[in-house]
């Protein structure tokens, strides 16, 4: 598996593909033990939580069911989001991490997201509540979720410790965050930039971008492999699957990680045998004539 360094942090390496928790709540905990094991020997180390998936069981139930060496794995949590309101207040954060600590069974969570934009977001709370659980052991990094580039930046103005990670959804079909960037002076659909810049942004800044919803299109519409819809997408990730003797779904993945933003791949399935899928694309590197040919294929044009 391959590893890489995290937000530009020389002392956090972790694996290129992250095992996301959202939907662990539907297995039981011998399958859940055995999706947990598959990805830990497949190389992955890092996992992905959020206090909101299933109202904090899924952290409870992978807490109950890791059973492994706490010290070995990468526990990442996100916190800001509740019924009806987006709250990044300095109480709300730090009773969220008691949570989900708690849930995890953990003394410390290696890395705290914060989940999606407050619009009533006062920096320095978020850094007093940061500086708080930093002391106390219990979060040793930070980062967000969804932000955009100026988001990413007025937080990083008030707070000491440093933002490594941002979790953006980004896939073959729903490629925004580099659109804009080959319709640079255009005046055409995909010329407009609706996420602030942020791809190079988190470049310039070495930001790690976890891509979530790695596999799907729209907003949680359903996956693109396999669907008709995408006949000549599918043609296409077969022809090159095959080159490569891997699955399409590992292609798909090949493609996220081909780009040099050194990116990671939030992997969300609770299948053992797609999650082994996944795991084969960081063993294939595209060439760059793949890579675009993958792109013109999901229905994008180059100006």
């Amino acid at each position: 598996m391959i590893t890489q360094t995290i937000g530009g942090n020389s002392h956090l390496q972790s694996s290129r593909i992250i095992m996301g928790c959202m939907r662990i709540d539907s297995l039981s905990q011998h399958d859940l033990q055995y999706l947990i094991d598959t990805a830990i020997n497949n190389g992955i180390s890092y996992f992905d939580h959020a206090d909101i998936y299933a109202n904090g069981y899924c952290e409870e139930h992978f807490g109950n069911s890791f059973r492994g060496n706490r010290e070995n794995i990468v526990l990442q949590t996100k916190c800001g989001i509740k019924s009806g309101v987006f709250d990044f207040s300095k109480q709300h954060i730090i009773s969220s991490v008691e949570n989900s600590l708690s849930r995890l069974k953990t003394s410390y969570i290696d890395i705290l997201l914060l989940h999606r934009p407050d619009a009533l977001v006062e920096p320095e709370e978020v850094a007093e509540a940061f500086e708080t659980l930093f002391q106390q052991g219990k979060v040793l990094h930070f980062g967000v979720s969804n932000h955009n580039s100026h988001q990413l930046a007025l937080l990083q103005k008030h707070i000491q410790h440093k933002l490594l990670i941002n979790q953006l959804q980004f896939s073959i079909m729903h490629s925004g965050i580099i659109d804009a960037g080959f319709n640079v002076n255009m005046n055409t659909e995909q010329a407009i930039d609706k996420n602030g810049g942020v791809l190079d942004y988190c470049r310039l800044n070495d930001i790690t971008i976890q891509a979530w919803s790695p596999f799907t299109y729209g907003f949680f519409e359903g996956t693109f492999i396999d669907n008709e819809r995408f006949w000549q997408l599918n043609q296409t990730l077969h022809a090159i699957s095959t080159k490569y003797n891997v699955s399409k779904t590992a292609i798909a993945t090949a493609w996220i990680l081909r780009h040099p933003a050194k990116m990671q791949v939030v992997a969300g399935t609770t299948k053992p045998n797609r999650l082994q899928e996944i795991c084969e694309g960081t063993t294939v590197t595209l060439t760059r004539e793949e890579w675009y040919q993958i792109y013109l294929a999901a229905g994008n044009t180059l100006p």
